[in-house]
């Protein structure tokens, strides 16, 4: 799928070394439409509705927000830790710019876990972008039902 000059600067953008030292994309080298149309595909497969994983993924964030940088139980489910770095990241698709806050949710019965930050979210709810195969931000969907429990 040809991308448009949008999607090629977003791509640029989400590069090692311009918006964050790791950038967005992992290992992934395919052009940033075909990650997305995949994301979508993924989501679609395991039945992730986008609006209510992120809805849940911000209400744990805020919760872990509680715990003032230290690691707290919400609901009995879960360990959350939120930590707030000083500044703000621009995201990639230059529609935005987003608190550094990075939580870590654990499932602990099944001892399972993600991680993800406020640009993260939003790449996810605007983008349907998931972050390429290989970067430590990255969601992928079997990981979210199952320490989410999005059975």
């Amino acid at each position: 799928m040809k991308m448009t000059p949008n999607m090629r600067k977003a791509q640029e953008n989400m590069a090692p070394g311009v918006i964050t030292a790791d950038g967005f994309l992992g290992d992934d080298k395919r052009p940033l439409q075909d990650m997305i149309v995949e994301s979508e595909e993924l989501l679609r497969h395991e039945g992730i509705d986008i609006d209510t994983v992120v809805q849940t993924l911000k209400d744990l964030m805020e919760e872990g927000r509680n715990g003032l940088g230290e690691p707290i139980t919400v609901d009995g489910k879960w360990i959350v830790q939120t930590t707030e770095a000083r500044g703000h990241l621009p995201c990639p698709f230059e529609d935005g710019i987003y608190r550094k806050i990075t939580t870590v949710v654990r499932n602990i019965e099944k001892e399972e876990s993600i991680m993800y930050s406020t640009i993260s979210l939003h790449l996810l709810q605007k983008h349907h972008f998931l972050e390429g195969k290989g970067s430590p931000f990255r969601l992928e969907p079997v990981q979210l039902k199952k320490v989410l429990e999005l059975d």
